[in-house]
């Protein structure tokens, strides 16, 4: 159909048709969003005149309504939810200019609760492929290349995996190796076992790890490799000695500031910060981030830190600003985001991650722009075509459960020729039969 209706050549894969259906839905996504502007106020605030212990907090209630940020908004631009308030230019200035000149600023709420990080788990083949795209820029296609060089070689286990098992020798060598370099205080008592919560996971190897009973380090390995290899490498190892060490500990806390403004209007600023005193996991390896708004705004609270303070202190104000905002539309995928969606959703296998993602480049569908995954028209002109009468075919669902009855049958829990013969000869498209055509 695809050859008669669009273009010669092309394929529908079963999974790379709902890969790039899943770009092109964020695309479609992206071309309805509608974005709204909203006006906040930042502050810089210190007790006692003492600068050297200021911190930023910003506006967060006005009159008992919540301001306005860019989580409020909808797609369409309108504010979801109610006692929500949108600040205009205008507004924003006129409590910006109040709380400058004349406001008396106090300490009205302090929350502080203990602060928790566990380490991450060893690297499945997704995990990898997302690590590498965000550290290291590498490529789906080329991070598994470089990968099957260090299996080759001897480097590193199997690299196409599921499973975040390590084998009682790789928890030991792990462990030991963590003890040696950090500290008996940065290993707990016991070894840590994690366990995989994926669709269809197939765990018949280990998790990817450095390869024999004790890690060579990045040092010891510097002299053989280079490039891309040792840098993959480097984040193996970290990644694996990391995920047997102690969590990160501290705290956090939360600071409501308060005020009441020339023309009686109670304003309140709010501010967080995280303290680790305690970097345990850290000290050794922490994971890249998506490069979101969200994800942003996480890292800046997580590295802010607030001076000591209680209920009534009254605070100078060292500066009061009002700040223009837009909403951002839904981010475009990149290599990394979209693996990971694949994964969430059971779709394809360790084994298919990068071929899938790099063959609807090579078709055509997707192109790359820096990191991001952009939809051509020709990706637009497939979905199109393969969702009208083929719905059934390129549903999430459909793709995971189809996997999901293989992985049944290739662990001789059901009988594998009735059920070809239902989905072949009935109507529907997987076991369960639902569905509005036969499957050939």
């Amino acid at each position: 159909v695809l050859w008669r209706k669009v273009r010669q050549g092309l394929s529908a894969g079963r999974v790379q048709s709902v890969a790039t259906r899943i770009v092109v839905e964020r695309e479609r996504e992206r071309m309805a969003f509608r974005r709204a502007s909203y006006w906040d106020v930042e502050g810089d605030f210190a007790p006692d005149s003492a600068a050297s212990q200021a911190f930023t907090a910003r506006l967060s209630m006005v009159d008992g309504s919540r301001v306005a940020t860019g989580r409020d908004f909808g797609d369409d631009g309108v504010i979801k939810g109610a006692n929500v308030v949108q600040l205009d230019e205008a507004a924003a200035n006129l409590i910006a200019n109040a709380v400058m000149d004349d406001a008396t600023v106090t300490v009205t709420d302090v929350a502080e609760k203990p602060y928790t990080r566990r380490p991450y788990a060893p690297f499945t083949t997704s995990t990898l492929q997302q690590e590498a795209s965000r550290k290291l820029r590498l490529s789906s296609k080329n991070a598994m290349r470089v990968a099957q060089r260090l299996y080759e070689n001897g480097y590193i286990t199997y690299m196409r995996t599921d499973s975040t098992t390590l084998s009682e020798a790789a928890l030991t060598a792990a462990r030991s190796q963590a003890r040696e370099m950090y500290g008996a205080e940065y290993v707990p008592d016991s070894p840590r076992r994690y366990e995989k919560k994926v669709k269809n996971a197939q765990e018949a190897h280990e998790a990817i790890r450095p390869a024999g009973d004790r890690f060579r380090t990045p040092a010891q390995v510097a002299g053989e490799l280079r490039g891309d290899e040792f840098a993959l490498y480097e984040l193996i190892w970290k990644r694996t000695v990391a995920s047997q060490m102690a969590d990160a500990r501290g705290s956090t806390a939360t600071v409501k500031l308060g005020a009441t403004l020339a023309d009686g209007r109670l304003v309140e600023f709010s501010a967080s910060g995280t303290v680790i005193t305690f970097r345990g996991f850290l000290a050794a390896y922490e994971e890249g981030r998506d490069d979101d708004a969200t994800a942003r705004a996480q890292a800046a609270d997580e590295e802010r830190r607030l001076p000591r303070l209680s209920v009534g202190v009254p605070l100078d104000v060292l500066r009061a600003q009002a700040g223009g905002h837009e909403t951002s539309p839904p981010a475009r995928y990149t290599e990394a985001t979209l693996v990971k969606a694949m994964e969430e959703k059971g779709i394809g296998r360790p084994s298919t991650y990068a071929s899938t993602v790099g063959t609807i480049q090579d078709r055509g569908y997707v192109n790359k722009r820096g990191t991001a995954l952009i939809p051509t028209w020709l990706a637009f002109a497939v979905a199109r075509l393969i969702e009208e009468p083929f719905s059934k075919r390129v549903e999430d669902d459909v793709t995971a459960s189809m996997a999901q009855d293989a992985d049944r049958h290739a662990h001789g829990r059901g009988k594998g020729q009735d059920w070809v013969q239902r989905v072949t000869d009935s109507p529907g498209t997987n076991s369960d039969g639902g569905g509005d055509e036969p499957l050939h």
